[in-house]
């Protein structure tokens, strides 16, 4: 180590007869020796033998690495006790001549190191010492046999040095005398790392001896929380662009790991990574989550999406577990991705004292870790990763070089119940790995998670990347079982879960002998009794033949046929051998008759052997469809053979009434006064089906009074009243047409009448007054009724009423229209001197006729009121005074005897009617 600069080399040595004296020796004193012969390496460079004597002697080289601390060199210091003896260094070589003694080892305890992902083992030593001289012969004896050597060739000023096997040195001295010097390694202290992981053994240059190293480890996970090279402990809520490592002095080109964070809330509270940048020389590997919060990861190169695995200018990409690892060996480093957490694993040999950016300085030391791009150191690292932003064209908002206005916080505002879930960190499912990472940070950012993003489950990330910070220490936990499904992992079909599962899964194509580290990973893999056949293939095959294009594992020996390939399994280099398939003759077919056409389809049998068959277009025919009258529809049928149809016109089996189709059953509006339907019938001449109707059912019964009448524009008469009803005293009711009078069944002094004024019916009743009638004055026997069947009269006796004025009252009813009151109106009444006798000087009768008439009226004015409403002035007569007045005495004989009875009746039917028209209710 140190600065010496080594260069391994292969070379053939050229070989000379020596003689070699070997003596087992301790380191304070010497012991007879012994000569054996044997051949002595020399370079392939012409070289002057020298002859030289040895003597006993102990030379004793012991490495002692120091923790890895400040540069990491590595101090060697080489004793030699006896005469001669010179120090070695590095940097310089003894030329004093000196027998060579040679260090033995003794016996060996095997270690374990890590270095980026490649782990490997080696020897650690611790010996006593053995003392080889070695004796050049003289130039005339010579030999060509022995063996060929690998060493490694250490330039040295004025002498020369190479490696043997098994760590032991060769120093030329002088004279031909070769310095034998075996390694002898102490095992060093181990140191403590600040990041709380354990710390890692490292090979030193030389290959031989090792050294204990603290790697650089920062993780990120959650929404999001860090944690930096030496194991401190922050959260960042930035939604930018942001560096996690980058070199202050930069060694190798184009070199960094960014991230690309996002507000993974509907409050912009809190942000979570999006994708991972991993930069080197020319190539810029992006790790993007396809869905928020989920393990779905796909990798881009140079903005090209990429298989994995995938291995180009140094850098390799696979998958491991549900990680997704960018691993770049030349500088033994990887950074892994899940979608929900990160971590970056650098070798502090090449990277210590040497990183900046959000994961912090890495040199086991935690007070340079917020250090700022200027390299001042911040307060806090929130306030530090703020200032690690770099430009994103997708993120406009985002501007680097803004000082923060204030540190964003990292506790809850308000106090929350902590989940069950982070609980778990704390118990028994993780207490085998407390010993080795302290979970302390891992519970308090779980319980952030929980309380400010309680609905995304992001609690999960950090018991994840604790199960897989304890699996980096060698302790592998099964922890998603004991979350009752909140953080289940679902595997695809045809795989299984595993909590402890190797880091590179194997595969039918990989060496399995070399696979020696412990290290696990949780993922999906291949059920036990099935093998993954290829890293790029991810398909499980329980016998490792052959995986094709289909996806589809084969044995080996298997034939099968793929995209039209006849393929045979064999086993070897090229494995799948293909050659095209072949088809069977054909018979040719020939496509004849309007609208056929040949196509060319899938063969059921053979899909690689295409038919050739007839198919019908009925758009190449010629044939035009006829367009066919309401009630009729299209029919068409192509006849056996033919492609083309034939058309006609079929009846549909409905009715048709002014251009419309109805079905049948299905009521058909003819007119408003009629029911129709359409029935099933059909008529043989029109084809189409017939229409049954039916007048609309009419009420034809009116009470009494009333009669059926048309009405204009309704299908039904309407009953409307043609006589007046008339509810008598005793609650007969009489019916009476217009213009007609009924006396009251029970009082014929009682006169109901009907009139019909501009066609509304009025009911009217009269009471007849009768004269004054006195019994006493009539002739007994003589007393009867009146025509009008109320009033009575009778044959008087001598004496004799005088003719007067009479007075009644009574309503007046001219032209429909009636007085509001009764009316006082007068009449002239009395016996008057009328006789008959015969005289015998004219020999006839004689005749004397008087008259109760009016002498003296006159005319007064009264208001009738009319059916519409409207009153008019009615003016009549008023007879003041009445007399008797003579009259002239006419139709005298038999006719006026005959007709005497008539015209009673018809004088007392007119007093009657006068009666009625002048008395009414």
């Amino acid at each position: 180590t140190g600065s010496t600069t080594t260069e391994q080399s292969t070379s053939s040595m050229s070989t000379s007869p020596v003689t070699v004296t070997t003596s087992e020796v301790t380191q304070t004193g010497s012991t007879p020796k012994t000569t054996t012969s044997g051949p002595t390496p020399s370079r392939s460079t012409s070289t002057t033998p020298v002859t030289g004597t040895s003597s006993p002697e102990t030379t004793t080289t012991t490495r002692t690495p120091s923790p890895p601390t400040g540069s990491h060199t590595t101090p060697v210091s080489t004793t030699s006790s006896g005469p001669g003896s010179t120090p070695v260094t590095p940097s310089s070589r003894p030329t004093s001549t000196a027998p060579v003694t040679t260090s033995g080892t003794t016996p060996t305890e095997t270690f374990t190191t890590t270095s980026g992902t490649t782990s490997s083992s080696f020897t650690i030593s611790t010996t006593t010492t053995t003392s080889t001289t070695i004796k050049t012969l003289p130039p005339g004896s010579t030999s060509t046999s022995g063996p060929t050597a690998t060493s490694t060739a250490v330039t040295t000023t004025g002498s020369e040095s190479w490696w043997l096997c098994n760590c032991t040195k060769a120093i030329c001295i002088e004279d031909n005398i070769v310095q034998v010097i075996p390694v002898i390694c102490n095992p060093p202290p181990k140191p403590i790392c600040s990041n709380g992981l354990s710390p890692v053994p490292v090979i030193d240059e030389d290959g031989c001896c090792w050294h204990w190293e603290c790697d650089c480890y920062c993780t990120g996970w959650g929404d999001p929380h860090y944690m930096t090279f030496d194991g401190l402990y922050y959260s960042y809520q930035g939604n930018c662009t942001y560096v996690l490592v980058e070199e202050i002095n930069k060694k190798v080109d184009n070199f960094g790991v960014y991230i690309d964070n996002y507000h993974c809330d509907a409050r912009d509270v809190v942000s979570c990574p999006r994708t991972l940048i991993v930069r080197h020389e020319t190539q810029e590997v992006r790790m993007t989550t396809v869905k928020p919060n989920t393990l779905q990861v796909e990798v881009t190169v140079n903005n090209q999406l990429v298989a994995l695995p995938y291995t180009k200018f140094g850098v390799s990409i696979y998958e491991s577990g549900i990680n997704r690892v960018v691993e770049i060996p030349e500088l033994k480093m990887n950074v892994t991705y899940n979608g929900l957490s990160f971590s970056i694993r650098m070798p502090f040999s090449l990277f210590g004292n040497n990183t900046q950016g959000q994961c912090g300085t890495c040199n086991n030391n935690t007070a340079d870790d917020c250090m700022l791009p200027n390299g001042n150191i911040a307060a806090n690292c929130e306030t530090m990763a703020d200032h690690w932003q770099v430009v994103d064209p997708s993120k406009p908002q985002c501007s680097p070089g803004l000082i923060p206005t204030g540190a964003p916080s990292t506790t809850p505002t308000e106090p929350c119940k902590e989940s069950s879930i982070c609980k778990i960190l704390l118990g028994s499912v993780f207490k085998p790995c407390h010993e080795f990472v302290q979970p302390e940070k891992y519970y308090a950012a779980c319980v952030f998670d929980s309380c400010v993003l309680p609905n995304l489950d992001l609690e999960c990330s950090s018991l994840q990347i604790y199960a897989a910070t304890c699996a980096d220490q060698g302790v592998c936990i099964d922890w998603r079982s004991h979350t009752n499904g909140v953080c289940s992992h679902e595997c695809p079909p045809g795989k299984e879960y595993r909590a402890c599962g190797p880091i590179k899964e194997p595969t039918c194509k990989s060496s399995h002998q070399n696979e020696t580290s412990t290290k696990q990973v949780e993922g999906c893999f291949c059920p036990n009794g099935t093998m993954l056949y290829d890293s790029g293939v991810d398909v499980c095959v329980k016998t490792c033949g052959c995986v094709g294009v289909d996806m589809i594992p084969r044995e080996f020996g298997e034939k099968f046929t793929v995209d039209c390939q006849d393929c045979i399994c064999l086993e070897g280099e090229h494995g799948i051998i293909c050659q095209p398939h072949k088809c069977g003759d054909q018979n040719k077919v020939t496509c004849d008759g309007e609208g056929f056409y040949k196509v060319t389809e899938v063969n059921p049998e053979d899909s690689c052997c295409p038919l050739v068959t007839c198919k019908c277009n009925t758009s190449f025919c010629t044939a035009k469809i006829p367009k066919c009258t309401l009630g009729f529809e299209i029919h068409s049928y192509i006849p056996s053979g033919q492609c083309c149809p034939v058309y006609q016109c079929v009846p549909k089996g409905v009715c048709v009434h002014q251009n419309a189709e109805f079905l049948p059953n299905s009521s058909v509006f003819v007119d408003k006064c009629q029911n129709c339907v359409c029935t099933n019938e059909v008529n043989v001449s029109t084809q189409l089906n017939i229409i049954s109707c039916k007048h609309v059912p009419c009420n034809t019964y009116c009470k009494p009074g009333f009669e059926l009448k048309p009405v204009k524009g309704e299908c039904c008469g309407r009953c409307v009243q043609t006589k007046c009803i008339i509810h008598a005293a005793n609650n007969d009711e009489l019916i009476l047409s217009p213009g007609e009078f009924k006396n009251d069944p029970t009082n014929n002094c009682t006169i109901y009448s009907c009139i019909d004024v501009r066609n509304q019916l009025i009911s009217s009743t009269s009471e007849i007054t009768c004269p004054a009638f006195n019994e006493e004055s009539c002739k007994p026997g003589t007393i009867s009724f009146l025509p009008n069947g109320c009033c009575k009269t009778c044959a008087p006796v001598d004496s004799r009423t005088p003719c007067s004025v009479r007075h009644r009252e009574d309503f007046i009813v001219y032209n429909g229209c009636r007085s509001v009151d009764r009316v006082v109106m007068t009449e002239c009444e009395g016996t008057c001197g009328t006789f008959s006798m015969y005289s015998a000087e004219a020999n006839s009768m004689d005749h004397s006729c008087s008259c109760c008439r009016e002498t003296e009226t006159t005319e007064k004015h009264v208001e009738l009121k009319c059916p519409g409403g409207h009153s008019i002035s009615h003016k009549y007569i008023y007879v003041e005074s009445c007399s008797c007045q003579d009259t002239e005495c006419s139709y005298p004989g038999a006719k006026k005897l005959q007709n005497r009875e008539e015209n009673d009746q018809a004088s007392s039917l007119n007093r009657t009617k006068r009666a009625i028209g002048f008395t009414s209710k």
